[in-house]
């Protein structure tokens, strides 16, 4: 048995540094590789067209990527969804706006997976201030989406594949629903909810939307859809009446046209001309010239013109004034996460840092949230409330979703501003607590035990739960609906009675909410960094974007991939690269939902989030 064990040990121990090794000659490969293919620092020539090419989701903030993890992915070919800072984007169009060397600018949405109204809006508003500087903005797609078609639509000219189409949908709500199939693994599902309109709780306790959700999602998904047809045919010099009868009479004008989508879209007014890839190329060389090495039109992509205007180092003025920003994207969990996720603890001591920097007259936190632990939303705001307590002006600036913990943590600010086209509200909070105790025992597993009172192991997943931690739990939660209009009825102003009639969880639209008094101001993430300003009395200040400093392990990683170019091998040669398909958008969707699911963890349970997404 010795010789067995000590044979098995020498195996698994071999097996390991077989697998380190490869590791390390797969970093090694890569290091050469980037090196080799380095060109030194990008440059600018003159004359040249920028490219705008969005890859994946745009987002306020990307989420945090193990280099290692990314280094594998590539290996394999297997990979997350891909992400495009919203603010990568802005920037680059904003100095390319003034930059002599850039003669116009190229949008190109091929590998554009989607974006929320509001950011496209923002997008938006500095492709039109980038107007102003008498550069042409063309747009060329081989398909337009609905999102990809409303970026297009900013453009002075919009070409459009001649084998394309352009599909618009307007915006839906629809959710995946588990009841049916959790009922055929026999497992329990115990809901505990506040709020007629909380249906965050739906997916797991129905096989579909019940009608006082579909009357909220209703009310608010028709301003965003508003706005966005509105947005569109302003662009077009054409009238909602136009976008709504394209939409509607599509199928029987799509027979009429022998099934050329591409003539549908012409013919209305949507594009203005159809070009292959060579004909725009050769439009695009006419334009701004030949680039002798790639064949084509001289030109920079938006990403390598940001390497080439950005400096290395971060300079910040250490005496001035500063108004911060901190940004919470993603869902809120209790204790320590990174970038993507909002860590309750994370988030707190960002806030805790930068309201001890005497600089600091103002923060705005910049949210991005649906919610989730409503005692992870709870430590975050109770930071933010000692920022107050400290002469520091809060604002909170909200994005696409702000909507249940996202409101919590933004509900006793000075000012709340919103975009009109964000989701928001959903003031309401559940907690459910699965319990397994059919499917184990028909496989023949029994839990069974003694404890000292009658609350021991009081919340075993493995048997049925008790009347009385049923009763304790909705009590809990009662009370945590309590806590939330008391401190949306503090912050706003507004009695507890007037908070209940619209909260019970339902979601409402920027505009909306501003009508009912849940935030102060509609405009965007820059005007709500101007009234901090304002409100701290700031004439002269700086903006800090205040982030989570590395781990010295991230640091290494990251000095080893970023500025080896490893990341521009990958990024330039665009194999990151990816066009989103009808089966990627799914089990993108569905993974969200269950990975939430999965690190749910607030200690009692109780959650304020709202999965309020449009598609």
């Amino acid at each position: 048995m010795t010789k067995i064990f000590k044979n098995l040990w020498y195996g698994l121990d071999l097996s390991r540094r077989i697998f380190l090794n490869f590791i390390f000659f797969l970093l090694i490969i890569l290091l050469i590789t980037a090196i080799a293919n380095s060109g030194g620092k990008v440059t600018v020539e003159n004359g040249v067209a920028m490219v705008l090419q969005p890859n994946g989701v745009i987002v306020e903030q990307l989420t945090y990527s193990d280099p290692v993890d990314k280094a594998m992915q590539e290996a394999t070919g297997s990979q997350d969804a891909p992400e495009t800072s919203l603010y990568d984007l802005i920037d680059a169009i904003e100095n390319a706006k003034d930059d002599k060397r850039i003669t116009s600018l190229v949008i190109s949405t091929n590998y554009m997976w989607g974006a929320g109204v509001t950011k496209l809006q923002d997008l938006a508003a500095a492709i039109q201030d980038f107007k102003t500087s008498e550069k042409k903005v063309i747009a060329y797609g081989d398909n337009f989406s609905q999102s990809q078609y409303y970026l297009a639509s900013q453009a002075d000219e919009v070409i459009l594949s001649s084998q394309g189409s352009v599909f618009l949908t307007g915006f839906a709500r629809v959710g995946t629903y588990f009841k049916s199939f959790l009922d055929k693994l026999g497992v329990n599902v115990h809901v505990f909810k506040v709020g007629t309109f909380k249906s965050a709780v739906e997916p797991f306790i129905r096989d579909n939307m019940s009608d006082e959700a579909k009357e909220a999602n209703r009310a608010w998904m028709g301003d965003l859809w508003d706005e966005f047809q509105q947005d569109v045919a302003t662009r077009r010099s054409l009238t909602t009446d136009d976008i709504a009868s394209y939409i509607n009479n599509y199928k029987e004008n799509l027979a009429s046209n022998q099934g050329d989508t591409a003539k549908l879209a012409l013919d209305a007014g949507l594009i203005d001309s159809l070009m292959s890839r060579i004909q725009f190329r050769d439009k695009m060389i006419e334009l701004v010239g030949l680039d002798e090495e790639s064949k084509s039109f001289k030109s920079i992509s938006h990403s390598k013109y940001l390497k080439a205007i950005r400096s290395p180092l971060e300079y910040i003025n250490p005496t001035s004034s500063k108004v911060a920003v901190i940004t919470a994207k993603g869902n809120i969990l209790d204790g320590e996460h990174k970038e993507g996720t909002i860590g309750g603890d994370t988030v707190a001591r960002l806030i805790r840092k930068t309201r001890n920097n005497e600089n600091v007259k103002a923060i705005v936190l910049r949210v991005d949230s649906g919610g989730g632990s409503a005692f992870a939303s709870e430590v975050i705001r109770r930071e933010l409330v000692k920022a107050q307590e400290q002469g520091i002006k809060v604002v909170a600036s909200m994005g696409d979703v702000a909507a249940s913990g996202g409101y919590w943590i933004s509900a006793t600010s000075d000012e709340i501003w919103a975009s009109s086209s964000t989701i928001t509200g959903s003031i309401g909070i559940f907690g459910m607590l699965p319990t397994f105790e059919k499917p184990l025992n028909e496989w023949g597993i029994y839990r069974d035990g003694v404890g000292t009172t009658k609350y021991a192991n009081a919340f075993d997943t493995g048997q049925p739960l008790s009347n009385d931690v049923a009763e304790i739990i909705q009590t809990s939660i009662n009370a945590g609906y309590e806590s939330f209009l008391s401190l949306v009825s503090e912050g706003r102003n507004m009695t507890k009675e007037e908070v209940d009639k619209i909260a019970q969880g339902r979601v409402w639209s920027g505009k909306q909410a501003h009508e009912l008094g849940l935030v102060d101001n509609l405009g965007s993430l820059n005007d709500a960094i101007q009234s901090a300003a304002k409100l701290a009395e700031l004439d002269d200040y700086d903006v800090l974007n205040v982030k989570r400093t590395l781990s010295e392990n991230e640091k290494l990683l990251k000095e080893l991939f970023n500025q080896s170019q490893v990341a521009e091998l990958f990024e330039e040669k665009q194999v990151n690269n990816a066009k989103p398909t009808l089966k990627s958008k799914l089990l993108n969707e569905v993974s969200e939902t269950v990975s939430f699911m999965s690190v749910w963890n607030d200690p009692k349970s109780a959650y304020a989030t709202c999965f309020c997404e449009i598609h």
